[in-house]
Formats: C-alpha cells, sequence, structure tokens
C-alpha cells in the first residue's frame, strides 16, 4: 500500500454517507503528524522508547488537580470501599485508549475528525459543544488545581493565583516550539515529580495491605448509597476523560511509522504499549492519593476532607511526615502545569476537527482558559474557598456527563471494518467496548435521576 493510501484511510471517506467523507483533508495537528521518526531497524525496548510518548501525555489528564478532588473525598469518607471503583474506571481507559490510538492510526484521522466525515454537520456540532464542555471542565479544574497549589506553597490568595493561571499560555507556546519531543518530555519529567511524591507518601502512610485488597473488590453499596454513588461516578468523570479520546487518536500519529497495513499494525501495537504502561502509573497515582486520604483521614476520624487545602494543613501531622504538606503541594503543582499542556492541544483538536476552524494556539489557549477563570472567580467571591472545592468535584460530574459523547462514536467506529478495514476490533472486544459504554451510560442515568429526584 502506498503511504496513506491504505483501505482504512480510502474508506473513511464514506462516500455514501452523503458525500461528507473528508479523507483527503489534513490530519489534526498537522505540523507534528509524522514528525517523529522511528529509528530503521529497531526493535524490542528500543522500538519501544520510539513510541513512548503520546500515552503520557494522555495520562495526564487522569491524574489531573480533578482527580484529586473525587479521590480525596473517597478516601476521607469511605476508607478504601471506592479503591474497586479508580481500578475499573482505569481499567476502562486503557480500553478506550487502545481504541482512540487504533482509530487514529489506522485512518489517519482522530476521533472529531472522523465524527465529522460520518455524522451530519448537526450532529458534529452538538458533539463539539459537548466535548467542548468538557474541556472547560478539565480546565476549571487544572484553575482551582493551580491555584491552590500556588497558594499552599507561596501564600497567593485564590483569586490572584485563578488569574496568574492565565500566563500558562506563554509556557505552552514556548514548550510547542521546540518540538513535538521536548512537550512530551516535560509532561513525562513532571508525571515522574508527581509519582515519587506520592511514592514517598506511601511509605509514610503504611497502609494495610489487607484492607486495601479488599478495597478492590466492588461492593453493592456504590450503587446503592447516593453519596458514594456520587463520588464514584466523580472519579469516573475525574479518570475517563472525554477529550482524552480525541487528544489520543491525533497525538499518535506523531510518529513517523510507515503507512502501510504491516506498519500501522506494529504501530498499533506499540501505542497500546505505550498507553497501557502510562495509564498504569495514574492508577498508581490516583489509588495513592486514595489510600493516603483513607489512612490519615478516614482511619483517624477526619470523614468529611474533601477540601484540599484541608487535607494539605492535616496531612503532616497525621502522617508524622513533616514534608509530606510540601510534597502534597509540589505534586498538585506539577499535576496543574501538566494538564495544561494536554488541555491546550485537546482543545486545538477538538476545534479543527469537528469545524475544520484553525486558531492560533494562544488565541485558543487564552479563551478556553478565560471560560474557566471565570466561574472560579465568581465562586470565590461568593462563597470561599470552600465554594471553589465544591466546584472541583462538580467539574468532574460533568466530566462524567460527557462521557458517553465521545465513547460512543469511538466504539461504533473502531466497530466497523467498513471504515478500519483490517483494523476493526474482533467481535469480543466490541463486545467488551459496548459493555464498558452501556455501564457509563447507566451510571450517568442514575445519577441524573438521583439528582433530578432530589
Amino acid at each position: 500500500m502506498s503511504d496513506r493510501s491504505s483501505g482504512a484511510d480510502a474508506s473513511i471517506g464514506m462516500k455514501e454517507d452523503g458525500g461528507r467523507g473528508r479523507a483527503g483533508s489534513a490530519p489534526g495537528l498537522a505540523d507534528i503528524s509524522g514528525s517523529i521518526r522511528i529509528p530503521a531497524g529497531a526493535a524490542g525496548w528500543r522500538r519501544l522508547l520510539a513510541f513512548l510518548g503520546p500515552g503520557y501525555m494522555v495520562s495526564v489528564g487522569y491524574m489531573d488537580p480533578g482527580n484529586w478532588a473525587t479521590d480525596l473525598a473517597g478516601g476521607s469518607a469511605f476508607g478504601y470501599t471506592l479503591l474497586s471503583v479508580v481500578m475499573l474506571s482505569n481499567l476502562m481507559a486503557i480500553l478506550l485508549q487502545a481504541l482512540s490510538a487504533r482509530l487514529g492510526i489506522a485512518t489517519g484521522r482522530d476521533l472529531a475528525q472522523a465524527c465529522r466525515d460520518r455524522f451530519a454537520p448537526w450532529v458534529a456540532v452538538v458533539l463539539w459543544v459537548a466535548c467542548e464542555a468538557a474541556i472547560i471542565a478539565c480546565d476549571l479544574a487544572e484553575v482551582i488545581g493551580t491555584a491552590i497549589a500556588l497558594q499552599l506553597l507561596f501564600g497567593i490568595p485564590l483569586l490572584p493565583g485563578a488569574v496568574i493561571t492565565a500566563l500558562d499560555a506563554a509556557v505552552v507556546l514556548m514548550l510547542v516550539n521546540r518540538g513535538f519531543r521536548v512537550l512530551e518530555a516535560f509532561v513525562i519529567g513532571l508525571l515522574s515529580v508527581i509519582a515519587v511524591c506520592f511514592a514517598i507518601q506511601i511509605v509514610a502512610a503504611a497502609p494495610p495491605v489487607a484492607a486495601v485488597l479488599r478495597g478492590l473488590v466492588p461492593r453493592p453499596a456504590i450503587l446503592t448509597d447516593p453519596g458514594m454513588l456520587y463520588v464514584a461516578i466523580g472519579i469516573i468523570g475525574a479518570t475517563v476523560m472525554p477529550h482524552n479520546l480525541y487528544l489520543h487518536s491525533s497525538i499518535v500519529q506523531s510518529r513517523a511509522y510507515e503507512r502501510s497495513e504491516a506498519g500501522r499494525r506494529d504501530a498499533i501495537r506499540w501505542a497500546t504499549w505505550d498507553s497501557t504502561l502510562a495509564l498504569m502509573m495514574a492508577f498508581f497515582v490516583n489509588a495513592a492519593i486514595l489510600i493516603v486520604a483513607a489512612v490519615a483521614f478516614h482511619e483517624s476520624g477526619h470523614r468529611d476532607v474533601a477540601d484540599i487545602g484541608q487535607a494539605w494543613r492535616l496531612i503532616s501531622p497525621l502522617l508524622g511526615l513533616g514534608a509530606a504538606a510540601t510534597l502534597f503541594a509540589v505534586a498538585l503543582l506539577a499535576a496543574g502545569m501538566n494538564s495544561t499542556v494536554t488541555g491546550t492541544l485537546a482543545g486545538q483538536i477538538v476545534m479543527e476537527g469537528f469545524l475544520d476552524l484553525r486558531l492560533p494556539p494562544w488565541a485558543r489557549r487564552l479563551v478556553t482558559r478565560g471560560l474557566a477563570i471565570v466561574p472560579v472567580v465568581v465562586v470565590t467571591a461568593l462563597y470561599g474557598d470552600s465554594g471553589v472545592d465544591r466546584l472541583l468535584v462538580f467539574s468532574q460530574v460533568v466530566l462524567s456527563l460527557q462521557l458517553p459523547f465521545a465513547v460512543t462514536p469511538l466504539v461504533w467506529f473502531v466497530s466497523d471494518r467498513r471504515m478500519m478495514g483490517p483494523f476493526a476490533i474482533s467481535r469480543p472486544v466490541a463486545g467488551l467496548s459496548w459493555a464498558v459504554a452501556l455501564v457509563i451510560l447507566g451510571l450517568n442515568g442514575k445519577l441524573l435521576w438521583d439528582v433530578l429526584a432530589g
């Protein structure tokens, strides 16, 4: 097959769908597509290293400040019980991100472009609005998390801290201009900081292994207890990030793999390893936050700690580790900074993919960040710091409610042999993927029912 002309590429045009196919249009983030060389003859770990990067950039969204709020709330209120939700949502994420990478590599189109190709224009607009809502909710969590970290580390009040976060657009632009591999290295470096900070805190917490293992087993109470279910769905929303599915399907095309059936099949295999390893790291961080909260707060009787600032004040004396508070705040700042990078890219991808509208990265970043800063400023002014923490948890529930709008098209596309050709997923994998989609739909339906029923 010639470069970029496999059967999967040809089929995505879908001329039978009213001629809406755009198989010849440029890939999302066209300036980075195929920009990272794969060393000729590389095999084994050297080939894996060449593909490592996109999965770790995607994993950023799985340990952003929004996760902290839901994990802290779950650990302090319910101990280790919601560890099973963290584990199951992470397994869902591994599957869905693998499907996202497969779509991007097999078709040369990201998820947003595929939606524009296959659906009527009004459907694409609805999906775009839903995705933008998810990105703003995610950015809201990043603004809050970074502002709280600045307050904890440097004493900067939340309002000025929230405004300062608008300056991160300059950091993103500087990194993007130095090359995508530099951007990936920056992200992986910050992820390593987060992992090390929580590894130290886990050692200090010394959680009972038996209790942790019991927490990995799902319990019926998660579905029957409204408070527990609310936090559980927040955890799912914070873990399985809808805009990450769009992001991954685009940036996975940054590798210069051979655009043939064999080359794409090889790329799918290594990209799946990349995202799986990265999300295992994300699971460790999320589980660590919940476990530390369970040890420090739930077991000491502080079962209403969902406030990141309160957690920071209590964690050192309760764990008996003087540096715990500083490690906590440094990790939070790293998480907020990292999420900024991927949020910018995701926003650019969905706007280009759904609307074929291109904005300069700095303009796109300032628009998204401006929309996120406004509610933080308003809530802080009206309700103070405690209102901001409730807003943080609420943002994760909003994210969860957006999931069906991304998951359903993704599973549909990768199951479609007309579109994916030889790269369509098998029937057992398709069945599992649709089961995950139905679980997400069911949990969201129950959440909406509970909210409407009061």
